[in-house]
């Protein structure tokens, strides 16, 4: 080939590296497996370590909510002990002075609250809400993690796409340099036009190394979100996109605002946190009224003297439970009057974490909608940039096919000549960053309004 030939042979050598880089490229990826957007989505949903974190908090409020349950039934303790004395002891049985005695005593106790200012119901309600929050973190981790994969694959598309423009930029040098070649060994050109042309092929290589690299990160990027080892073997499905909705959606932010707030997690669990706020005062309150319980216990005991006393005779040990067994059942009323202002102190700090919920959903709510107005106002100027960037690239493209023409029949320089193909090559980078842009964007505004992310 006439190029190769002619080359310094530094530049054979960066040109015979990339097209081998290219090579193993195209032989690393053919038979690979793609992943979707979806699937992509799915494998992180399953496996992500931040959500089974985040859904090992669901569990722990579970525990919590199944606890708060049972607190409303009686409880029931059991205790035993046996013990030595030696020396002089009373025998609690004889109420007598004696010595060297071994005794076993147990009891049964139960009691069960009757009335404590409704605080057992209110704390069941506050784990409740505590629990569905918790539920909603997840939904709202999930969401967050969809959010970026989508983010992390449309640049690997756009990344994708600027590597097959640098090709194509690569391809167009490589046959303006074979077409330079004959024009300067016909005597048409002066040879500093060919060198021209070889410097614009450097760094058009170049170019396309960058645009490679920048791929490779994109790759990199989208399998640490995934949390996959390794890039290799993985590669995405390319969706058309070529026909693009090319349109805002009808909706403005404030309509799109108003449907995500009835259902996006986010705000549900910051409402949740609201009225389990709202139970903390209730449960704070309950700790001024009365409380009255209901409880009964039991106990019994024998003992038995380690040296013989004829004085004393000697039960056996059931005859003693039984005869030294007793029962007791009573009711118990405490009336708080006064507690370092413990109760008082619990109350107002009640208070201020409902003032704090109601401040974090607020927030969650300002937070949204700024994301969904800059959202739209991005994708607005994202449309606007295509559409003039898009007629831009038509006007280059145009301007370009002019100087090739003037440039191989030697009316105008090389200058002229790379000057208008780097600006055909700005013009379309631009379009594809403005393209996938609008896409990204234009994603999120269908995805506050409960459609799923697709391609």
């Amino acid at each position: 080939m006439v190029y190769f030939e002619t080359l310094h042979p530094m530049r054979r050598l960066v040109t015979l590296s990339s097209t081998l880089f290219l090579i193993l490229i195209a032989t690393s990826t053919f038979g690979q497996e793609t992943w979707s957007l979806e699937r992509c989505i799915e494998y992180a949903l399953e496996n992500n370590i931040q959500i089974k974190q985040q859904e090992l908090n669901v569990k722990v409020s579970e525990n919590a909510l199944t606890r708060s349950k049972l607190s409303a039934y009686p409880n029931l303790n059991a205790s035993a002990s046996h013990n030595y004395s030696f020396g002089r002891a009373i025998d609690y049985g004889t109420n007598t002075v004696s010595q060297d005695m071994e005794a076993t005593s147990f009891s049964i106790n139960s009691s069960v609250t009757l009335f404590n200012g409704f605080q057992i119901s209110n704390t069941r309600k506050q784990e409740q809400f505590n629990l569905l929050a918790s539920i909603s973190d997840v939904e709202k981790l999930k969401n967050n993690i969809s959010l970026n994969i989508a983010a992390a694959y449309l640049q690997i598309l756009f990344s994708e796409d600027l590597v097959k423009t640098s090709k194509k930029q690569v391809e167009l040098t490589t046959l303006q340099i074979e077409r330079t070649q004959q024009l300067v060994d016909a005597g048409s050109l002066p040879e500093g036009n060919l060198f021209e042309i070889e410097a614009q092929l450097a760094t058009d290589e170049l170019q396309l190394v960058n645009t490679q690299n920048q791929l490779e990160l994109a790759y990199l990027n989208l399998t640490q979100i995934l949390d996959i080892k390794t890039t290799d073997g993985f590669a995405i499905e390319v969706p058309n996109l070529e026909r693009f909705e090319e349109s805002l959606p009808s909706n403005s932010p404030n309509n799109v605002f108003e449907q995500a707030v009835k259902f996006l997690p986010q705000i549900k669990s910051a409402g949740l946190r609201v009225n389990s706020a709202e139970k903390g005062v209730q449960i704070a309150k309950g700790g001024q009224s009365p409380r009255l319980s209901i409880g009964s216990s039991y106990s019994s005991g024998s003992r038995r003297f380690l040296k013989s006393n004829p004085l004393v005779s000697e039960d056996p040990f059931m005859d003693q439970v039984k005869d030294n067994a007793s029962l007791s059942i009573g009711l118990n009323l405490s009336i708080p009057i006064f507690n370092g202002w413990q109760v008082k102190t619990a109350i107002s700090n009640a208070y201020i974490s409902l003032d704090n919920a109601r401040y974090n959903l607020e927030q969650e709510k300002n937070v949204l909608y700024k994301e969904i107005q800059q959202a739209y106002t991005d994708a607005l100027a994202a449309l606007k940039k295509f559409n003039a960037t898009e007629k831009n690239v038509l006007a280059l493209e145009e301007a370009f096919r002019y100087a090739e023409q003037r440039f191989n029949l030697g009316l105008v320089n090389s200058l002229d000549y790379t000057t208008a193909k780097t600006r055909l090559t700005k013009a379309e980078a631009d379009l594809l960053s403005a393209k996938y842009e609008f896409i990204f964007k234009s994603k999120i505004l269908d995805f506050y309004q409960g459609n799923p992310l697709s391609l």
